[in-house]
């Protein structure tokens, strides 16, 4: 079973330093000649989810798309004085956007851990389409990006305040050691003009109860939608809040923020103007920018202490992966990567928010956001094996399954729901080197900001090449694969098929992890459905089919009846 934590669980041993040689696992079929070390590490095709995994390793300049054994299938190449700022992804027509910086950052007035500079499309063949860029002494763009369904960029910056103007705004005098601050805003881009055409800053929304001469003065514990200017856990460095990632819900019109210096989850209002952004009211919700929501930590607003904290240093927080169907338990739910939670582990956590659709507002229980404790947390099998203080992401699968990237390690796994381990991947690079098979890497060698996962139907891919194209490791176990597909190719589908009879889905499962062809055809043999699965579950629609007898096929080679009412 999914390995859920109970308060009072944490274990706080010292953090590892040191990826093994060897990952212990159960797992019979990863147990070959030759174990690799980086790369492919192992891999179960009767589990795994099969798809193409973006990665964009820190250190280096380019983007790589791996199958499933390991091997790069597309490469989004740079100059090698350019370096991750910090992700990418693929958009549906087979471009990537991505951020990106220079690799010299010395003489940047402003520069932390994360830090962008430009913001680019790049087609399938690696042609620029659309850049933009800030970095200057007042601003720098970091960490994430959100493209909207308009086609708009949200873009994520730091914008500097001088040690008077955050003196002025409320800010403890002590809580400046590099002498000015750095507050994050948000603001969205016209790709087709380059205009700003909305803006949220949280510096339009703060409280502070440190000196009633001074602005935002109030009772911090009486605005839950306002940021305590003096809540500070990053050593009063300039760099204060250092959101990490960018999420954005369509549905709802509404922004989530990874606040990790806060140790906190943030929503806020899209739907405002920009000048209703920087008051308490307007847009749908009629709070104007405050934050709708936030959890992990109510210190932070002036409730709750130390025991009703939950998140600790998260990245990575978005609301659901666009690929899940939605008949997926998770699906509507929100997934982190909790960095920080013991000492020597890191965890997955999901959970549902206290949205009301029909109020149109988030509510509090017991004065606080809920929930108090995650609906999941989710842990390595061996949970000392997968920490990361920071970086890392975490992704459910549409079979199911759950990808999660520790990203100081550089080693990412992918988890069935019985918390089983069956693919694994060590990024092959020590700083700025790529490394040989067999090289043992230490904490922070191979930093990995994130990873992703696409499936292999995704539109993006129509038409393109995804053959092999080599390796990111030197000397590379080319048979390794090869040996574990091998190991656990199936003899049969066992195809197994519910509810029967069923209305409007059906939950179609097999014994293979392989891409595999499945016809829907009624009694007399009219074809009706076509279509494909993979990683072993599909959730197939059936609702365009009258009630009677149909029977689905498998690669020609395993039929199931069905019975439509």
């Amino acid at each position: 079973m999914i390995l859920a934590y109970e308060e009072g669980e944490k274990k706080y041993p010292n953090m590892r330093t040191k990826i093994f040689a060897v990952l212990v696992t159960t797992i019979l079929f990863s147990v070959v000649q030759a174990q690799n070390t980086v790369g492919l590490i192992s891999y179960d095709i009767t589990q795994s989810y099969q798809g193409y995994t973006l990665i964009y390793p820190h250190n280096q300049p380019n983007a790589y798309l791996l199958n499933n054994c390991g091997e790069i299938v597309h490469t989004w190449e740079d100059a090698e004085d350019f370096r991750p700022g910090n992700t990418a992804r693929i958009l549906s027509d087979g471009s990537l956007i991505k951020t990106k910086r220079k690799s010299l950052v010395a003489e940047d007035p402003i520069w932390a851990g994360g830090g962008g500079e430009y913001v680019e499309i790049r087609s399938w063949d690696n042609d620029l389409l659309w850049s933009y860029q800030l970095n200057n002494e007042n601003a720098r763009l970091h960490h994430d990006v959100e493209i909207l369904p308009s086609g708009n960029v949200l873009m994520l910056a730091w914008e500097k305040k001088t040690k008077e103007e955050a003196i002025a705004a409320g800010r403890d005098t002590t809580l400046l050691s590099q002498d000015e601050l750095w507050p994050d805003y948000l603001f969205e881009v016209d790709t087709a003009s380059n205009e700003i055409v909305w803006e949220w800053h949280v510096w339009d929304h703060l409280i502070q109860d440190y000196d009633e001469s001074k602005e935002n003065f109030g009772f911090v514990d009486d605005h839950p939608g306002r940021v305590d200017i003096n809540w500070d856990t990053n050593d009063a460095k300039a760099d204060w809040m250092h959101s990490n990632s960018i999420d954005f819900s369509q549905e709802l019109n509404q922004i989530m923020l990874s606040v990790p210096t806060f140790n906190e989850i943030w929503i806020i209002d899209h739907s405002t103007t920009t000048e209703q952004a920087a008051t308490n009211f307007g847009g749908l919700s009629n709070h104007g920018g405050e934050i709708l929501y936030r959890i992990g930590n109510p210190q932070t607003y002036g409730r709750g202490d130390s025991t009703d904290q939950i998140l600790f240093y998260q990245h990575d927080a978005h609301w659901h992966n666009p690929f899940l169907p939605t008949s997926h338990p998770a699906y509507g739910s929100v997934i982190c990567f909790n960095n920080r939670v013991g000492e020597d582990f890191s965890a997955i956590e999901t959970f549902r928010t206290s949205w009301e659709m029909y109020e149109f507002d988030y509510l509090l229980e017991d004065d606080v956001f809920p929930p108090s404790v995650f609906e999941n947390t989710i842990t390595h099998p061996d949970p000392s094996s997968f920490a990361s203080s920071g970086l890392s992401s975490a992704q459910y699968l549409p079979n199911g399954n759950l990808l999660a990237c520790s990203g100081r390690q550089g080693y990412i796994m992918e988890l069935t729901p019985d918390n089983e381990v069956v693919w694994e991947y060590i990024t092959p690079r020590q700083g700025i080197n790529q490394v040989t098979q067999g090289t043992e890497l230490e904490l922070n060698d191979n930093l990995t900001f994130f990873a992703f996962r696409y499936p292999p139907e995704y539109e993006a891919f129509d038409g393109k090449n995804l053959s092999s194209k080599g390796y990111l490791e030197l000397e590379p176990n080319e048979a390794f694969c090869d040996e574990l597909v091998a190991n656990g190719t199936p003899d049969s589908f066992n195809a197994e098929l519910y509810p029967v009879p069923a209305s409007n889905f059906v939950h179609l499962g097999w014994n293979s992890g392989k891409i595999i062809d499945i016809k829907i055809h009624d009694a007399i043999g009219k074809l009706r459905i076509h279509t494909h699965g993979n990683g072993g579950m599909k959730y197939l629609d059936i609702s365009s089919l009258e009630p009677n007898l149909y029977f689905i096929t498998i690669d020609g080679l395993e039929t199931r009846k069905i019975v439509v009412n």
